[in-house]
């Protein structure tokens, strides 16, 4: 068959007869469609929410064309700032169908943006000046990144006089993870939006787009072949066409259940599941099988998954099941060490499996209320706690990345300065001082709102002992340097204050 040489654009679907699954969000963006037959719906926008490889573009394009409209289309591979937003979309979306026929009326220009999740940044605006200038000179300085990528698209549902609309993978990533500015984005983007979520679609639906593929291409199969096929997909269609583009390779002339296995055998299948609703299977999970194949599924690299178990495993378990995920992060985190170590084991696949044990099949009994797993707050770039001045200082003390003191350091620093009856005490000062921290710095580590009359109290209390301290494990790192890199001081530095054994190990 002629045409496209990647299988995934060369069936794509160009007509919504030839669509499968999701029959009840296709009705509903038809009906939303309809609205703008003889004039504008009260929302204008419509943003379809769903894992990859389930067919929310592909369904747009497809009841588009059946219409007769124009798609103009816009995605993660393209610049998405406020100036590209503005050429590719917002003029034209204040236009009739670039390919306007006067004797059809009713013709529309179908804007589509993917993947708008990923566009970051908040909601601030750009300049019309800039805006201006970037649009009508090729040669003034570019905006850096998505910089007003999210003002521009929320300003073109406002304005736009055609259908628009947004596909993302995680809605959470469009509204922002900021516990304290998401819920603004989404009820401002929520005003023009209506939200239609996709599924994965059953494996009968699979079963009859492989054997349409499969016949366009005349290529013979069996139906054990097909079986197997889909046994090992979960429900990505895009995975599935480019599945059999690959067995198909080779001149086969008929697709029999025996290579299926070969390829399926020989590959890793990416079954990558977004983090939120990964968490939740992984904490329902009651066997270690089960807890295994979700872990490795959760789109996060091993030692990202043990931060969110870790966070995640106290505020959803208690008493014995709290003690024995410990004892499983505690191994993971050893293998995690082991990575900068010459062994033999494989220690991020350990790291990955002791993480989903911890999450899963430490409680011996299911969890029967709905679970909602958190964002790890110390891994959040401008949390509140987690200032940019701590990051800096630390990085530069201990000579290491900032993202390593963001994800190996703030987790273990935080707990040892949170208010805990058992390990945490805001009021142990020695490796704040050692560290150089500010008062409002040391209150901050320890996550205390800067109001509280308590915390005020805490940062008299931290300047007092600041101004009677000296690091000792300074001291003993100075006189390692070479006279030449230590700089002189300022003033005569203030004696010692005695403190008891205890104390001097700490850092």
């Amino acid at each position: 068959m002629s045409g496209a040489s990647d299988w995934t654009e060369r069936h794509r679907p160009t007509s919504e007869h030839q669509l499968e699954g999701n029959d009840v969000q296709r009705r509903k963006i038809r009906e939303w469609l309809d609205g703008w037959v003889n004039g504008q719906p009260k929302k204008k926008g419509i943003l379809l929410v769903g894992p990859p490889g389930v067919g929310k573009t592909t369904v747009a394009r497809a009841i588009a064309q059946d219409m007769g409209w124009t798609v103009i289309e816009l995605n993660a591979s393209d610049t998405r700032n406020a100036v590209a937003i503005r050429k590719a979309a917002t003029q034209s979306s204040t236009h009739r169908s670039l390919f306007h026929d006067p004797t059809k009326p009713q013709q529309r220009t179908l804007i589509l943006l993917d993947e708008v999740d990923h566009i970051g940044g908040g909601l601030r605006a750009v300049s019309e000046d800039r805006i201006r200038r970037g649009i009508e000179d090729d040669e003034s300085p570019a905006l850096s990144g998505d910089s007003g990528g999210k003002a521009e698209l929320l300003r073109l549902l406002e304005v736009t006089k055609q259908p628009v609309i947004l596909a993302c993978n995680d809605i959470m990533g469009l509204w922002g993870r900021s516990s304290s500015t998401w819920r603004n984005t989404k009820d401002r983007f929520s005003r023009h939006l209506i939200t239609v979520t996709f599924e994965r679609v059953s494996d009968e639906a699979l079963r009859r787009i492989a054997r349409r593929v499969l016949r366009e291409e005349e290529i013979d199969y069996t139906n054990e072949a097909i079986d197997v096929l889909v046994h090992g997909n979960h429900g990505d269609l895009r995975a599935l066409v480019r599945d059999l583009q690959v067995l198909a390779s080779g001149n086969v002339t008929k697709l029999e259940a025996g290579l299926v296995r070969e390829h399926l055998d020989a590959g890793v299948r990416d079954m990558t599941t977004e983090v939120f609703p990964g968490m939740e299977s992984l904490y329902r999970s009651q066997t270690a099988i089960d807890a295994v194949t979700i872990g490795r599924s959760i789109d996060k690299q091993p030692s990202d998954l043990m931060n969110w178990v870790h966070w995640n495993n106290a505020s959803i378990f208690a008493g014995d099941a709290m003690r024995r995920g410990a004892t499983a992060l505690t191994l993971a985190d050893r293998s995690v060490e082991s990575r900068y170590r010459d062994l033999a084991h494989h220690s991020s696949y350990w790291t990955l499996h002791l993480s989903a044990l911890s999450a899963s099949v430490t409680n011996q009994e299911p969890l029967p209320n709905r679970i909602y797993p958190s964002y790890p707050n110390y891994l959040r770039r401008a949390g509140s706690w987690a200032r940019p001045a701590i990051i800096n200082h630390i990085a530069d003390f201990s000579k290491t990345s900032r993202s390593t003191v963001r994800r190996e350091f703030m987790p273990l620093l935080s707990a040892l300065h949170q208010e805990n009856p058992v390990f945490g005490d805001p009021n142990r000062f020695e490796i704040s001082l050692a560290l150089g921290l500010s008062a409002e710095e040391h209150v901050a580590l320890c996550n205390l709102p800067a109001s509280r009359k308590s915390t005020k109290e805490l940062i008299q209390a931290y300047q007092k002992a600041e101004e009677a301290w000296r690091d000792p494990v300074i001291d003993t790192v100075l006189e390692t340097l070479p006279e030449e890199s230590i700089p002189e001081p300022v003033e005569e530095p203030t004696p010692e204050p005695q403190r008891d054994s205890a104390q001097r190990t700490l850092f």
